[in-house]
């Protein structure tokens, strides 16, 4: 028998090169699939799932391959979204610094990641999961524990409820113009006012109480 010669790949190597280069393909496209899903979806919640293909460059039967419909690329694309919300939060909370600069920190990141905007964007238009719901009852319950921890240390007004933070954001992400830089810029300017309001020493008496769990419920319900 012939000995192999040094770097020659083995039989089973050489048949499974090409497995991995199609699962490699599939990967990238994926990642294109969703990240395309995220532009088109910012800009137009009832975009089809041709101009999802189309933005992503690859063919409507590729898509619908991955994701057997409509319902289910949404579920993975505000799934992330939610995600990574719960990690932003969770390391909010890790933080060894004192509680407000932690929260301070926790709000420009996620205006900066721009995962807030495209949940709201698409609340009501889509099938939700029990892991969606689990993952936003977890995100809640994360914010309800960075607002105690911030207001503890006397310089989170006091009359701020964690249901107020997914307003406040609401308002940040709905800041956008066609130049990404621009939109970063301009939501940092008006997160720092409201980092303002939000610690001011005099706070002025709000005229309304926080959003109920219902009121908040209402805008991912809108479409059922």
């Amino acid at each position: 028998m012939p000995s192999r010669t040094s770097g020659e790949p083995t039989t089973d190597e050489a048949r499974d090169r090409p497995r991995r280069g199609r699962h490699a393909e599939a990967t990238r496209n994926d990642t294109a699939i969703v990240e395309a899903a995220r532009e088109v979806l910012l800009r137009d919640p009832e975009a089809s799932m041709a101009a999802i293909a189309q933005a992503a460059r690859v063919g409507v039967g590729g898509l619908y391959r991955r994701y057997a419909g409509r319902d289910e690329l949404l579920q993975r694309v505000c799934g992330d979204g939610l995600r990574r919300f719960v990690e932003l939060a969770e390391q909010a909370l890790a933080d060894d610094r004192d509680a407000w600069s932690a929260f301070e920190a926790f709000l420009g990141h996620v205006v900066d990641a721009d995962v807030h905007a495209l949940t709201v964007r698409l609340g009501g238009t889509f099938r939700s999961t029990v892991e969606l719901r689990e993952l936003a009852v977890r995100g809640g319950d994360l914010v309800d524990d960075l607002v105690r921890r911030a207001q503890a240390t006397g310089r989170l007004r006091r009359d701020v409820e964690a249901a107020d933070v997914p307003m406040l954001l609401e308002q940040l992400t709905a800041v956008r113009v066609d130049d990404p830089a621009r939109t970063v810029a301009l939501r940092r300017r008006y997160l720092a006012l409201q980092l303002d309001a939000l610690r001011t020493p005099e706070p002025s008496t709000l005229d309304a109480t926080a959003p109920t769990g219902t009121e908040l419920g209402e805008r991912w319900a809108r479409s059922h």
